[in-house]
């Protein structure tokens, strides 16, 4: 059974934008943290270890094929998510030199595929794979990016958008958090006002917040950006979006989009993955100091990832070509189909399930429609019902949720993944398995729809 997310790393404290002015409020890293560790010490994961492990059918009766994994409970949460059977097993591919020909021309396809992914065609785009979370990410656009005493604008939905601020304050930027009331994102008039204020260097964004499921709207943002201050760079936090919600890097404008290998692309853990433009890379070259990192510095992995994509050995650190097996497999799969399906197929689910919570009379996190992810369903409980006891309820059908860990309600909902082949393949039965075990549970727990 796949282990929990462990969550993000929180760092410094940083004011805050309200309104059409600057307003200080300090955050508090120390507490999001307790929420973080109160989650995982009654996660569904734990409270099902006496629970008796689900077989993996990927049909409904009777079925028509079986998975190689070993039977286990149905992991249903933002990520990581179920992995399909061949994916896993390119994980297990032979040892093998990070320098041979034969693993130059994987991790070369890979980088060359992420290209399709992203939807970028500009030789300028630079493609990076490093072994690392999700929060690599964060610490590249921040090693790389910008200096000590640059501007920075974080948008934040979530837990998730205020770490990505904590994390651009360690290298000593400047760093203003316009956020928005638990389940929606700030608006065009809020991000106009801001950034006429000063100039910044960067805009970073999370386009869906793993704790609300608010998805924001990146083309949006980016054209307002362009409009009101171009010279910023955009930044896109895609950990919870990438391959599920769509991103047109060209056609956008984005300059950057960081992501991580066990969400909807549906690699196990231990990859981060980003895509950078060419004002990026002109922005690290115009760089007044070294990049402040040294693992975390593009310049010592740019031209690795350019002479691995043009099939020529390279080496500044070892990278890990079990998982870049994987994650060649996953982006294959990915691209066997257009784009645009893979998409509708998410937007098709996720209307299923939040019809599904809707008639069992439960509000979602994100009230508005528009501002609803499609890869996950953060979702109230009702007030008689508490998570540590329909979470367990659900582990014990086989169906694992992720507890809440937005420190203002993270008592008051849970978060149901839907995502990468529990989509894709709806002969595995998992996303009816959960919606069934959601309603049972919630009985179970004395919950009556009014």
């Amino acid at each position: 059974m796949a282990s929990p997310k462990l969550p993000r790393a929180v760092l410094g404290e940083m004011p805050r934008i309200g309104g059409s002015l600057p307003k200080v409020a300090a955050s508090n890293p120390a507490s999001r943290l307790s929420v973080i560790s109160q989650h995982f010490a009654g996660s569904p994961q734990a409270l099902s270890a006496s629970a008796p492990y689900q077989s993996r059918s990927l049909s409904s009766s009777p079925p028509s094929r079986m998975s190689s994994q070993p039977s286990h409970s149905t992991l249903l949460i933002p990520g990581p998510i179920e992995f399909d059977d061949a994916v896993l097993h390119s994980m297990s591919h032979y040892s093998e030199s990070h320098v041979g020909p034969g693993f130059v021309a994987t991790f070369g396809e890979t980088l060359s595929m992420l290209r399709k992914l992203f939807q970028t065609t500009s030789s300028s785009s630079q493609p990076f794979v490093i072994s690392g979370s999700g929060t690599l990410g964060w610490d590249l656009v921040g090693a790389n990016l910008v200096e000590p005493g640059e501007n920075v604008l974080v948008l934040s939905t979530g837990y998730f958008g205020d770490n990505f601020g904590d994390c651009l304050k360690v290298y000593g930027a400047n760093v203003d958090i316009l956020s928005a009331p638990v389940g929606s994102r700030p608006q065009t008039p809020e991000i106009e006002r801001a950034l006429a204020s000063k100039k910044y260097k960067l805009v970073t964004v999370t386009h869906v917040d793993t704790s609300t499921g608010v998805l924001s709207d990146v083309k949006s943002l980016s054209e307002t950006v362009k409009r009101v201050q171009p010279e910023s760079l955009v930044i896109v936090d895609g950990v919870c979006s990438v391959a599920s919600e769509e991103i047109e890097f060209d056609e956008w404008g984005l300059d950057g989009v960081v992501t991580a290998s066990q969400k909807a692309i549906g690699c196990p853990a231990g990859l981060s993955i980003s895509m950078f433009s060419g004002r990026a890379m002109k922005a690290l070259e115009a760089r007044k100091n070294p990049p402040a990192s040294y693992f975390a510095s593009m310049k010592n992995w740019r031209p690795i990832m350019q002479n691995y994509e043009a099939k020529k050995p390279s080496y500044f650190a070892t990278p890990s070509p079990q998982l870049i097996h994987a994650l060649h497999t996953a982006l294959s799969q990915i691209l066997k189909r257009p784009l645009s399906e893979r998409f509708a197929k998410h937007r098709e689910v996720s209307d299923k399930i939040k019809k599904a919570v809707t008639e069992l009379g439960l509000k979602q996190v994100a009230g508005n429609s528009e501002d609803q992810a499609h890869g996950m369903t953060a979702m109230y409980l009702p007030e008689s019902v508490k998570a540590t006891d329909v979470l367990p309820k659900l582990a014990g059908k086989g169906v694992i949720f992720a507890g809440g860990i937005h420190k203002e309600i993270a008592a008051k909902y849970v978060r149901f993944g839907h995502m990468g082949v529990s989509v894709t393949d709806p002969a595995r039965g998992d996303i009816d398995k959960a919606i069934t075990a959601l309603e049972n549970s919630l009985t179970e727990c004395g919950y009556q729809k009014s």
